[in-house]
């Protein structure tokens, strides 16, 4: 029995096929009868060269193509070209049906998407929102950072105010210290001269009110100066608290799915044993390409 079907050729892992004419009693690579195209769907060119006046002509005396070749011809229009002509159309009508379902066949591929873009697009997709989350959270941190500044500025306003006033009072308080002592000084300078009584009675009544004035205000002053001083050492105390708290802050170093885009994820998971992958796989992990990575570890190991 004659049949049509694929011969290889080409070098390896680049395989190209002839469609030929054989009998089927002759091993694959033995001798044909007639050579009638040429198949490529590995290379970069991924063409199909048909002689289909010779296809047909064969077709025609009885010749049974193989499963393969009855794909390719189907594929290429010649078995519906070879009904048309069963059914005796004109060869215009041959034409523009061909055309029509050329049309058809291309609208057809332009829809469908392989398994591989399919996993293409969704290992993008995965990726993009790996790096939106990556920035969102990158933004909150600078948030919560410059929160964490001015409110530090804010405090530090505040204790250097206080410092000063404190400065202040007690720079009053030495220079009224000062003015009393200078006073007795410049009477004992004076020269010694007789006073009148009248004199005498008004500088006692001075003195005596002077001094009932320094003991009212003086310890006015020192309680407000020991209050700002305790004041002060309470702020630093605060101060020297803060920096405690921030090292919670710090993340562990331990490192998970959701640190690493879903490519790199899957290059861990593959090249690490299962026992080096306990706790990777978080339990927020959504991306499906990761997991289907991890379910195929557990089944290896």
């Amino acid at each position: 029995m004659i049949r049509i079907r694929l011969q290889k050729k080409g070098r390896k892992k680049r395989p190209i096929f002839h469609l030929v004419v054989a009998d089927s009693k002759v091993a694959r690579d033995g001798r044909i009868i007639e050579q009638v195209g040429r198949y490529d769907n590995v290379t970069e060119k991924k063409e199909v060269v048909l002689n289909e006046d010779r296809i047909l002509y064969w077709l025609d005396t009885g010749a049974q193509p193989s499963d393969t070749v009855r794909k390719i011809l189907r594929n290429e229009g010649v078995l519906y070209k070879r009904h048309l002509m069963m059914w005796g159309k004109s060869e215009e009508e041959i034409e523009a049906a061909m055309t029509e379902w050329k049309a058809y066949r291309d609208s057809k591929e332009d829809k469908v998407t392989s398994r591989k873009d399919k996993h293409k697009n969704l290992l993008a997709a995965e990726e993009q929102e790996f790096k939106d989350q990556v920035q969102k959270k990158a933004a909150k941190a600078a948030v919560e950072l410059e929160t964490e500044t001015a409110s530090e500025e804010t405090e530090e306003a505040k204790s250097e105010e206080v410092e000063a006033t404190a400065d202040a009072e007690v720079a009053e308080e030495t220079s009224t210290e000062e003015t009393t002592d200078e006073a007795p000084a410049k009477e004992e300078a004076a020269p010694a001269e007789e006073k009148a009584p009248e004199v005498e009675a008004k500088e006692a009544a001075e003195e005596v009110e002077e001094n009932i004035a320094e003991a009212t205000e003086e310890p006015a002053t020192k309680e407000a100066v020991e209050e700002t001083k305790d004041e002060a050492p309470a702020k630093e105390e605060e101060k020297t608290e803060e920096p405690a708290e921030k090292p919670k802050a710090e993340a562990s170093s331990t490192q998970t799915s959701d640190d690493m885009t879903a490519k790199d994820a899957i290059d861990h998971i593959k090249d690490n044993d299962l026992d080096a992958l306990k706790g990777f796989i978080s339990d927020d992990e959504s991306r499906k390409t990761v997991l289907a990575a991890w379910e195929s570890k557990q089944s290896e190991g």
